[in-house]
């Protein structure tokens, strides 16, 4: 061995040496450990070794420092769906969004086999909102619309909270109106909601649907009814009747039944009537053969008949011995229909009962109240009788009769008042009441008797019942007057309201109240009511809850000419033109009604608006003469109308005859307001059927035309004069 070699096996030794302790003693390093490290003692039981903990790694001794697992990534240490986080001396997993921890709790390691897993949001109530449906995804969740609900705010499918959208409930507004029908019902505008309707009045329902449904695209679906105008035709027969009908079969028509000769009718319905459906309502009347046969037979009766049962014949009843008629009628008639009339007469056994009671007496009466029998009368102590009638007998009719008795205290006859009757009394006191129709005024309503045998009065004073409020009447069309009566002198309030409406203008309606507090005997009340109007007035004196009622006509001072209407003028080559008119369905004009005129062109026409031209329907001929062709009560008319000249009806009485071709016409358009007596009208030209030259003059047009202005005027090549004159 070299010099070298000896000194490195001697260097060893003393390092080995330096190890090794003392004989007996066991070196300890735990007390030179990391503060992040534990003191183990080694397996083999030798010696003790410093280690760092658990997520720290370094010689234990010296240094220790934090080990960081999430370095590796997430997805290998925590799993996937994850994210890791690292903390000193460990770390700590959570779940991505969408993702839950299967063991519920917020973080988890795991050790445990905890892993994230699909979250579904679908479970969790109103994710998507109302309306909507949800479907969960991978890590998240979409929502569409249900039936019955649109997307607001954005597309299909969508996320609530990324894109801000919703669902709506589909929504169809109000149904539309459908050519000769009226809405009946409508459930609502929402989706599936129905409207239902019905064919307007004069239609019938043919055929088709009469429902409308919301649908899910928020328009409605339908209807698709078809309404008819409704005619009858022929009324139904009845056997043994004959008809009294004026062969028309329109809405509103009917046709009369009776029985033929030598039948009677039974009884039914006589009248049948064309209903809006086109149907005749069904008659139920029956005719029969004359007879009565024998009258009815009644208990405890005879009859007074000379057989005849013939219409008109009577039966008497009566009752026999030791019964009376308690009520009901005693005789029968044959009628018309061939039967007896059913007497109700009643007989019983006469019976009187208990004898009724005298005031401040007594009854000496054996219990029997046969006919015949007997009850006397004895006055109280106290009280001394006035007449001889103190015996009641009970008579064939089963009343007591004959009893006049009177018992009266010793300070003689009650008092009497003045239009008052003794409600109550016995032997010294009297109370008393006035009569029917009238009331007391103040005063003592008690009469006693005194010691001294004198009776101290009573001081009531009655006075005649009037009603509250009488004398009503109605001044100047404006001005309410009426005389008031009180029972005391205080005062009373009244309640005045009033209605009015509008012959010619079935919208309007005019309401009011008014209330007046007074004590006077004489009494005005002046309301705000408008011109050409009916008036219903009602004043209610409240104390009393009297009402009386008086209805009234407002006038005009001075009616005036209705303005010109406005029309679409046209000319027409055909023989059936169809006239528009446009009108505002609120106006205050006082408008009755709208008169058509046709004028044949031949040479030059005077046509006069002041009044209508001739009305009877069979003057028109072939003539030059202007004739009217239609009437239309102004409540017929909306908003718009049109009219077909010629269609060959009847329009208010006036036959719309067909217009001749070849022939020229002009067709005039009449305003009429009429009130009571008075009358004004205005006119315009409405249509011209072309045909060769003509000229036309007209005398008072609209209120539009200037008055007495004469102007010519140029229409379609042709030339035409107007003349205006003042109506």
């Amino acid at each position: 061995m070299d010099e070298r070699h000896g000194a490195m096996i001697l260097v060893f030794l003393l390092c080995v040496i330096a190890e090794i302790p003392a004989e007996g003693h066991i070196l300890d390093v735990c007390p030179t450990c990391h503060a992040d490290a534990t003191c183990d003692e080694k397996s083999d039981g030798s010696r003790k070794v410093c280690n760092c903990k658990y997520g720290f790694v370094g010689n234990g001794r010296t240094y220790c420092q934090d080990k960081d697992e999430c370095q590796i990534g997430a997805s290998k240490i925590c799993g996937q769906d994850t994210t890791c986080h690292n903390t000193y001396g460990s770390y700590y997993c959570t779940c991505l969004a969408g993702y839950s921890p299967s063991n519920n709790m917020t973080v988890f390691i795991p050790n445990d086999g905890t892993h994230c897993q699909d979250k579904d949001e679908c479970t969790i109530t109103g994710s998507c909102g109302e309306g909507a449906q949800c479907r969960n995804l991978e890590g998240s969740f979409d929502c569409s619309c249900q039936l019955g609900y649109q997307v607001h705010n954005g597309a299909e499918p969508f996320h609530p909270r990324r894109d801000k959208a919703s669902c709506k409930v589909v929504d169809c507004g109000q149904p539309a109106s459908v050519k000769d029908t009226v809405l009946l019902s409508v459930t609502g505008t929402t989706y599936s909601s129905v409207a239902m309707f019905v064919c307007d009045k004069g239609f019938v329902w043919r055929s088709g649907d009469n429902s409308s449904v919301c649908g899910a695209d928020g328009l409605w679906k339908g209807p698709n009814m078809v309404c008819e105008e409704a005619m009858c035709g022929s009324p139904p027969i009845i056997e043994s009747t004959e008809q009294v009908w004026d062969s028309h079969s329109t809405p509103g028509s009917t046709v009369l039944y009776v029985c033929k000769e030598g039948f009677y009718n039974k009884g039914g319905l006589n009248i049948s009537k064309c209903n809006e459906n086109g149907q005749w309502t069904p008659p139920s009347l029956s005719c029969q053969d004359i007879l009565c046969g024998d009258p009815p037979i009644l208990p405890h009766t005879g009859q007074v008949w000379d057989g005849s049962s013939s219409p008109g014949s009577t039966v008497t009843y009566y009752c026999k011995i030791g019964f009376y008629p308690s009520e009901g009628n005693n005789m029968s008639l044959c009628s018309i229909i061939g039967n007896w009339t059913k007497p109700n007469i009643s007989c019983q056994e006469v019976d009187c009962g208990v004898p009724p009671p005298i005031p401040h007496s007594i009854m000496l009466w054996d219990k029997i109240s046969t006919l015949g029998s007997q009850v006397v009368y004895r006055c109280n102590y106290g009280y001394r009788s006035v007449g001889e009638g103190d015996v009641s007998v009970c008579t064939a009719i089963g009343d007591w009769d004959g009893a006049s008795l009177l018992c009266t205290a010793k300070c003689g006859p009650v008092p009497f008042l003045a239009k008052s009757e003794v409600m109550w009394h016995n032997r010294s006191v009297v109370i008393h009441r006035c009569v029917d129709g009238y009331h007391s005024w103040r005063g003592s309503y008690v009469s006693v008797c005194g010691s001294s045998g004198l009776w101290q009065r009573a001081t009531l004073r009655c006075i005649e019942i009037k009603p509250p409020v009488n004398h009503l009447s109605v001044l100047n069309e404006k001005c309410l007057h009426w005389r008031a009566e009180k029972y005391e002198e205080d005062k009373e309030v009244y309640k005045v309201t009033y209605i009015g409406s509008r012959d010619y203008e079935r919208s309007f309606h005019d309401r009011g109240k008014r209330c007046l507090s007074s004590k006077a005997d004489q009494l005005e009340l002046c309301l705000n009511l408008l011109p050409v109007t009916n008036y219903s007035i009602s004043i209610t004196a409240l104390s009393s809850r009297f009402t009386a009622t008086i209805s009234t006509n407002t006038s005009l001072t001075d009616l005036t000419v209705p303005p010109a209407p406005v029309v679409d003028y046209r000319e027409f080559e055909t023989p059936v033109p169809t006239l528009r008119l446009r009108r505002s369905p609120n106006t205050l004009d006082p408008l009755s009604s709208y008169q058509v005129s046709v004028l044949p062109v031949e040479g030059i026409i005077m046509f006069d608006c002041s009044s209508p031209a001739s009305s009877d329907i069979s003057s028109k001929s072939k003539s030059s003469t202007e004739y009217i062709t239609a009437q239309i009560d102004v409540r017929h008319v909306g908003t718009e109308m049109n009219f077909t000249v010629g269609d060959g009806l009847h329009y208010g009485g006036f036959f719309n005859a067909p217009l001749e071709n070849g022939r020229n016409y002009y067709i005039i358009l009449r305003a009429v307001s009429q009130w009571k007596s008075a009358l004004k009208s205005s006119c315009v030209l409405w249509a011209k059927v072309r045909g060769t030259s003509y000229v036309l003059r007209v005398s008072s047009l609209s209120a539009a035309a200037a008055i007495g202005l004469v102007a010519l005027v140029i229409l379609g090549g042709y030339c035409f004069t107007w003349f205006f004159k003042r109506t």
